[in-house]
């Protein structure tokens, strides 16, 4: 199973985005296909944070605007939205022990153990820092 990161999410939404058509169309492929993807909780939140930020964006989308995209993901058939289980502190020590990942770079970890805790192996995203956790494929969707 794959999963979306937010930089996806916000390339589909923001038309001025460099790779805004063919996020759009990766992501529309994802939502409307019958297999089944993932969505963590996290990037929903970051997604949320990013496009509605006004030293983002400018104008920054509005809230209502980036909660009906949310709305529209959630409503996809095939969509599995992940949150921290029972088991989430052993992923995140794995998967922190593992990279010896810390600062900034721990929100990605967040994302990589939610992944793991769930069986995902993949991440559809053009941010290259994922490649530091192991059990993860990356895949870059604006260079396929």
């Amino acid at each position: 199973m794959k999963a979306v990161d937010t930089n996806v999410l916000v390339q589909a939404l923001r038309e001025e985005m460099p790779h805004h058509r063919k996020a759009l169309a990766v992501l529309r492929r994802i939502a409307t296909g019958g297999e089944p993807w993932a969505l963590p909780w996290p990037c929903v939140y970051e997604f949320l944070r990013v496009v509605t930020h006004p030293r983002v964006f400018d104008p920054p989308t509005p809230l209502d605007v980036a909660l009906a995209d949310v709305a529209t993901l959630l409503a996809s058939p095939s969509v599995i939205v992940l949150g921290e289980g029972p088991s989430h502190a052993r992923w995140m020590r794995t998967v922190l022990a593992e990279s010896r990942t810390t600062g900034n770079q721990v929100f990605d970890a967040h994302i990589a153990a939610l992944l793991r805790e769930h069986g995902v192996t993949e991440i559809l995203t053009g941010d290259a820092d994922f490649h530091r956790f192991k059990g993860l494929r990356v895949v870059h969707p604006f260079s396929e």
